[in-house]
């Protein structure tokens, strides 16, 4: 099979996919999680107009002139309005948050004023609508304030707070199986043996699903055998995975048994090879509901896939408005050569100057193994197939690593 561009292999993978079915949850439960109907606001806020400052409710015409004296007639608190109204040479005393009392149009705040037993001295003149906080003038009832597809921020929680919303109508979380293959993989902690590497994939891979959002089913390591590896595989199904997540066994070596053991269970692939540097030995089918891609076995390939695929897919199964990674404008920090017939996503640093320019160095070692160079990385610094020799200074485009 011919190498897929990118953006061909990204469209098959979130090909007819919607977002999964919406549950209410208690407002303290979603924290990040995505909205699956607009909120309006069920209230006024504030209901009525209400004191921005502590001082005197007056009327401004009677307040106008310096060293006008007021009888004050009665106090307000936040939560504790004041009954009566405002006349002709009267004041009430307020506090922030008060209901501004009927007849008064503008708040003195005490700085301004000197009071008196029963009476205030003005020696700021009040202006109409000054150190009042206007009925409706955060939102009005049935406003549409939060929108279907927003993942929900502590603030977007403290709004709908406000709003008088005690639960929300979320999209259920993705739930993602996670199946390592390979006989050399032993557990952090252990004493590799001959030929054995620490099996380092899936915690990078889980903390990524969990960050976007998902739950995450570990399936552990399975053997390079035809029956481990379907054993894994009907695991995720059970589990009722929307995804399952293999990594290591894509290419096709005798011991790559992955895309053998898939399509004995009747997964359709859509493809296994991409135009994509690193990660070309990559799979994805599905079965049923449940999306499989199939990860390359390099821990930076395993990574940088999982962050171009797995991850709008995670989203677009959460319901998200926006899906796909934003690319950003910076210039090279050194000099590139020549591109081959594959897209590259090469792990860079990023400089900030101080004209704002966003500057892309990429690392210098850049092999699918290397996790620290990985890990030092703040973005992937894309190059398209066939991209001629740029020099630094050069435009170019980067994705964001997640922080």
């Amino acid at each position: 099979m011919a190498l897929m561009p990118v953006s061909d292999a990204l469209a098959a993978v979130l090909a007819g996919v919607e977002p999964l079915p919406e549950q209410m949850v208690p407002l303290d439960e979603a924290h990040h999680r995505v909205l699956a109907r607009d909120v309006a606001a069920r209230r006024t806020q504030p209901p009525q107009a209400m004191s921005a400052m502590d001082g005197y409710a007056v009327r401004a015409a009677d307040a106008a002139a310096i060293d006008s004296r007021l009888t004050v007639i009665g106090e307000v608190a936040a939560g504790r309005p004041f009954t009566g109204r405002v006349g002709a040479g009267e004041a009430v005393r307020i506090f922030t948050g008060g209901v501004v009392p009927d007849g008064a149009d503008a708040v003195v705040i005490q700085e301004d004023t000197i009071a008196d037993g029963k009476s205030v001295t003005i020696k700021e003149a009040a202006i109409v609508g000054r150190h009042i906080r206007p009925a409706g003038v955060d939102f009005r009832e049935g406003d549409v304030l939060l929108r279907k597809g927003t993942r929900l921020t502590e603030r977007d929680l403290a709004l709908a707070a406000a709003m008088n919303h005690p639960q929300l109508a979320v999209c259920r979380r993705p739930k993602v199986a996670i199946l390592a293959t390979g006989d050399e993989l032993v557990m952090p902690g252990a004493t590799p043996g001959h030929g054995q590497i620490v099996y380092s994939n899936g915690f990078a891979l889980h903390a990524l699903a969990r960050q976007e959002g998902a739950e995450t089913i570990d399936l552990g390591i399975a053997a390079d055998t035809l029956a481990a590896t379907t054993a894994g595989i009907r695991r995720a199904r059970e589990s009722g995975a929307d995804i399952l997540i293999t990594t290591g066994g894509a290419s096709v070596g005798d011991h790559d048994l992955v895309q053998q053991a898939l399509t004995d269970e009747g997964i359709a692939m859509a493809f296994w090879k991409i135009a994509m540097r690193p990660g070309k030995p990559m799979m994805h089918g599905r079965l049923g509901t449940m999306g499989v891609i199939g990860l390359p076995g390099n821990p930076v390939s395993s990574y940088v896939c999982a962050f171009l695929f797995m991850v709008p897919l995670i989203r677009a199964l959460s319901g998200r408005s926006m899906i796909h990674h934003h690319r950003e404008r910076a210039v090279l920090g050194r000099d590139l050569g020549a591109n081959d017939q594959r897209e590259d996503y090469l792990r860079a640093r990023l400089d900030l100057r101080d004209d704002g320019t966003l500057v892309a160095l990429p690392v210098s070692h850049q092999d699918s193994s290397l996790l620290a160079n990985l890990a030092a990385a703040q973005v992937l610094l894309v190059r398209a197939p066939f991209a001629p020799k740029a020099e630094a200074g050069s435009p170019c485009e980067v994705l964001r690593l997640p922080v």
